[in-house]
Order: C-alpha cells, then structure tokens, then sequence
C-alpha cells in the first residue's frame, strides 16, 4: 500500500466513475484499475461493487474511505509545510469566526496581517457554528475560534479554551427603559421591546429560563437574530431595541457612552466560553501559532 493507491481510491470514491477519476488524475482507466486492485489486494477485499457503469462502495471501501482522506490530506500538508520550512515561509490560513469572536477579532487580525505579516494569505469566514464545523472537518478551514458551548465534544476536534466572556443587555443612551428603571431593570419590562441577539446555545437558554423563567427562553424572546453583531449593535443605538449577548463586542459604544449595560434585577450572570478549534491530527504551518497568540492576547486584554 502506498499513498498513490490511497489517492487513487480517493479520487474513485468522491467522483463515482472510474473514467472520470482517471481524468481527474490525469492517468488511464487501465492504470486506475490496476491501482485500485493493488490497494484491494494489500486491504484483502474488494473496496467497490462494479455494477455497470454504476460503482458502489462496498462496506469495506466505506470503513476505509474516511481514513485514507485523513492519511492523503495529512502527507500532502507535511509536504507542504516541509517545503515552507525550507523556504522560510508560514503559509497560509483560513479561520472561521463565530459571531461574538468575529465582532471582536475579524478587523484587528486582518489590520495585524496587514502590518506585520503582508506577504500571508489569510482568509475568515463567518457564518453559523455548524456551518463552520463541516468546513473545518472538510479542510475548507484551519481554525475555528467559537462559543465552544455550541460545539458538541468529538474525538476529532481539539478545543483550546481562551477566555470566559460576560454577556448582559445593552441598550443605546436616552432609551426609555431607563428613564423608567434607572437602577434596576426587571426582566418583564425588556419584552416590551424588540430584543436582538445572535444565535444562543442551550446552556445559555437554560441559565435564562432559570434566571427569569419560561418567558426568557431566547427562542420565543429574541425578536431581532443574526450572526453579524455589528449590525445588531447599530440597529440597537438606532431604535429601541435591546441587545443581549458578549459585552466586548459592544465595547465601543460602551465606552463611548452611546451606548448603556442595563443593570438587571436580578443580576444576568452569564457569557460566552471561547475556544480555538483545530483538526485532531493535522499538521500545523507556522502562521497558526501566530494566530493562536494574537487571539488569546486579543481577547484575553
């Protein structure tokens, strides 16, 4: 067995077609089929029903198939990386940002690239947590830096935990609730305005639902949802309504006095548990632990 064969397989097992893979690694059909049926041979069984035209991985071909991509994607970036490291080079690196962590990392990473690092590609993604989990899984992303309460736990990720983020409700300056409450603001009296918030995880949910009970459960309660906080954040300081979620992302308001943290009776005693996730096992180019300390500084300061 060798990674040819293992590449070969690949390519068979993801187009379905023995003459569409053989153009894909540029080699005959013939070639193609003596590689599959060394690596069959090698694996002690067939690893694809030839039915027709139609093939059809056999359950061997679907126990092996996960492992060979991991073992093919795990030598093509030892290759790379070598050649890095003889070059002098970090790589590149895709990240993908959940929406609190995007708020507050997405222009000052990009704007530290930019400064002290010009010549690396970098790329982020936003998008939903789970989104960004299947482009991780799929290489399509190196890293993830997300609530880690929204991932669930898998032999397969690495959670490298950062920092713990208070949440609590903001609302902008000259807001009538607070001229209504100005020392603490009961629960009921946020449902009488639009709240905006991003997507919350259920452990969230639960601490709300404990909090102040069934009527704060975020998915009847949040009227205003998405993943680009920012945009929360201005519809807030434009309108009545209410943000719930990470403080930091709001920070700049805050500090400005634009924008006010609603002191809550009882006390809202909750945030967001960040984490950088990788692929268990992949190789790491050098740019990734750059990444890693501007993150934790970042977030930690």
């Amino acid at each position: 067995m060798n990674l040819k064969h293992l590449a070969h397989w690949l390519a068979l097992a993801e187009t379905g077609s023995f003459s569409r893979a053989a153009e894909k690694l540029h080699i005959t059909q013939s070639a193609l089929s003596r590689s599959i049926q060394v690596l069959e041979d090698d694996l002690g069984g067939p690893l694809v029903d030839r039915v027709g035209k139609k093939n059809e991985l056999t359950p061997l071909g679907r126990s092996v198939l996960e492992r060979a991509r991991r073992i093919v994607h795990e030598a093509q970036e030892l290759k790379q990386g070598a050649a890095l490291l003889q070059q002098g080079g970090m790589g590149s690196l895709r990240v993908g940002l959940g929406s609190g962590p995007g708020a507050m990392l997405m222009t000052p990473w990009l704007k530290y690239m930019a400064e002290h690092h010009p010549s690396v590609q970098v790329a982020v993604s936003r998008g939903s947590t789970e989104l960004q989990l299947m482009q991780l899984r799929e290489r399509q992303l190196d890293a993830l830096v997300v609530d880690v309460r929204r991932v669930a736990t898998a032999p397969d990720l690495n959670m490298a935990h950062i920092v713990e983020l208070r949440a609590g409700f903001v609302c902008r300056r000259g807001h009538p609730i607070l001229a209504q409450f100005p020392d603490q603001v009961p629960f009921d009296a946020l449902l009488a305005y639009p709240m905006a918030s991003t997507p919350l995880s259920q452990e969230v949910a639960r601490i709300m639902v404990d909090h102040y009970g069934p009527r704060a459960n975020p998915a009847h309660m949040t009227t205003l949802q998405c993943e680009e906080i920012p945009s929360l954040i201005d519809v807030v300081q434009q309108t009545d309504a209410i943000y719930l979620g990470i403080l930091g992302a709001a920070r700049q308001g805050l500090a400005s006095g634009s924008l006010v943290e609603l002191t809550m009776d009882p006390s809202f005693r909750a945030g967001a548990l960040l984490a950088l996730i990788t692929l268990a096992g992949r190789t790491e180019l050098p740019i990734m632990s750059v990444f890693r300390e501007f993150v934790t500084r970042q977030l930690t300061d």
